[in-house]
């Protein structure tokens, strides 16, 4: 039996010792083995992997495509200059310095005296800049009415601007026969920038049970307003209260007036400057000024009366009955640049100059609360009837003393406080002219509102919006507007002062038409100044 390996050996080296093992009377013999050999795959597997998942490519081809062309073109976001035109730009741009400098010491003198007659050229005065677009023609942008007036054939008595410009006032009355004292009456507005704007009907309808004469919106706060009926009261409404507009009235006293009121104006309190006054003008022969009291009243500060035999007389002027018998207060004007210089026109056909600084009692101008003084200094030449409006010049201190007036002669009158004859009388209509403007932008151009004819509705007058440029024509009206197919007469028209190219006027019909100026009547030419005192001198001379 072949021997047990030692324990400790494997059993390969065991096997193995027994093939060696030649002669088997010996344990351990010297033996040579053949060779083994082993071929490796795993550098030839390595090869084949980095062939499937090399980084490296076979030979990129490239083509041209769309977006990449090899002509180059100019953008127009930046372009490169050629060297060709950097260097005829240098060539240009060289200058000879000393042939310039001696073509400047050649015109200096005059190129200085040019300069200085500019400088002292008044070609220029009064003319700004306007960015604005042109308008060609006047148009009218809104037609304005409140059916429940117009079903009472009610007529606009008055219009007015607020302080934003953007709201339109009218009164409801009238002016021709009717129970005038308890016909109900109304004030309503209208806001232009509204979306939606709905001319027939407006913003705010306010009831008023007596006919309204008069109005004026607040100059400061857009939504007071106030209004003269013709029972002699002032009342100033709220329009931004829904419930009950009304929060200061004069009521029926001794000091309220006892004539329709014709006009109201708004006037600052010097004492309280927060606070305003109000003026009211009535055919009574009083002006009388309210101050609001906490209560909801308007309590009479001061007052003035237009006695007849108190109206100064003027030998240049025809003779009139002289009396002691009251002037009935038609319309007022105050002067832009002295608050105590206002003009009226009274019911016999004169424009007075008045000063607030008046300090002689008038007669009878007692029985209220406040003793009246005597106002008038001047009187003018008279129109042939009664003169409805008078509208001072807002234009600068040389041409301050200009004033106009019209009445039911037709007639405009040009007017200086410095003489009591009229500088210029213009005939516009063959029936009453029942309001005058001064345009705020253009101090040669005025509007008046007219009657002409008759109208089949009412029996009165058909009317017109009347455009005047002095520029122009100082003879006849550089545009008349027909305000109503109907031909009732236009009784007032306002311009507005923050929107300059909207003029506003109310006619017999119950309607309130809003017209769109064009650029010749809003925009102030150059020398316009020069051309109104040259206007002035001429007619004065």
């Amino acid at each position: 039996a072949a021997p047990r390996p030692f324990p400790w050996e494997p059993a390969e080296r065991a096997v193995g010792a027994r093939w060696a093992a030649a002669p088997r009377a010996a344990m351990f013999a010297d033996g040579t083995a053949p060779a083994v050999g082993l071929e490796s795959r795993w550098r030839s597997a390595r090869s084949a992997r980095c062939e499937a998942k090399s980084c490296q490519t076979r030979k990129i081809s490239t083509a041209e495509a769309a977006v990449q062309s090899h002509t180059s073109r100019d953008a127009g976001v930046q372009t490169d200059q050629s060297e060709d035109a950097v260097q005829d730009f240098q060539q240009e741009v060289q200058v000879d310095y000393t042939s310039l400098l001696s073509f400047l010491r050649r015109v200096e003198d005059a190129v200085i005296k040019e300069l200085n007659k500019n400088w002292k050229s008044r070609a220029f005065d009064g003319f700004e800049v306007n960015w604005t677009d042109q308008n060609e023609t006047v148009l009218c942008l809104h037609t304005l009415s409140h059916p429940e007036a117009q079903d009472q054939n009610l007529h606009v008595t008055s219009v007015s601007w607020n302080a934003t410009g953007s709201v339109v006032a009218c009164s409801y009355g009238r002016l021709d026969g009717g129970d005038w004292s308890t016909e109900k009456s109304y004030v309503c507005t209208w806001n232009l920038d509204r979306r939606g704007l709905n001319p027939q009907r407006p913003d705010l309808v306010v009831d008023v049970p007596s006919s309204v004469m008069c109005l004026a919106f607040h100059p400061s706060q857009p939504s007071l307003i106030a209004g003269g009926l013709f029972s002699g009261e002032l009342v100033v409404w709220d329009t931004s209260r829904t419930e009950d507009p009304v929060i200061w009235r004069t009521g029926l006293t001794d000091d309220t007036h006892t004539d329709p009121v014709y006009q109201v104006n708004w006037l600052p309190d010097a004492k309280h400057g927060n606070h305003s006054r109000l003026l009211s003008v009535s055919t009574d022969g009083k002006i009388l000024v309210w101050r609001e009291e906490r209560d909801g009243r308007l309590a009479l500060a001061e007052g003035f009366a237009m006695v007849a035999q108190q109206i100064p007389r003027s030998t240049q002027l025809k003779k009139i009955a002289w009396g002691e018998a009251a002037v009935g207060v038609t319309s007022l004007s105050f002067s832009h640049f002295d608050p105590c210089v206002f003009v009226v026109g009274v019911e016999g056909g004169y424009s007075l100059k008045c000063s607030t600084a008046a300090e002689t009692l008038a007669l009878h101008g007692t029985g209220g609360s406040v003793p009246l003084r005597a106002p008038a200094e001047v009187a003018f030449s008279p129109h042939g009837g009664p003169v409805y409006s008078v509208s001072c010049s807002p234009f600068h201190r040389q041409v301050l003393n200009l004033f106009l007036s019209c009445g039911t002669d037709g007639q405009v009158h040009l007017h200086s406080m410095l003489q009591t004859q009229s500088l210029v009388s213009l005939q516009l209509s063959k029936k009453y002219l029942f309001c005058v403007r001064w345009s705020p932008v253009r101090p040669l151009v005025f509007a008046a509102a007219s009657g002409e004819g008759n109208c089949n509705k009412c029996f009165c007058f058909t009317g017109d919006v009347h455009l005047f440029d002095f520029g122009k024509s100082a003879q006849k009206p550089a545009l008349s507007l027909k305000q109503a197919a109907g031909g009732c007469p236009v009784y007032c028209l306002e311009f507005n002062v923050k929107q300059t190219r909207l003029l506003a006027a109310g006619d017999a019909t119950g309607t309130v038409k809003v017209w769109q100026l064009s650029s010749d009547f809003t925009e102030q030419g150059p020398r316009e100044m020069n051309h109104l005192e040259q206007l002035a001198s001429e007619t004065t001379d």
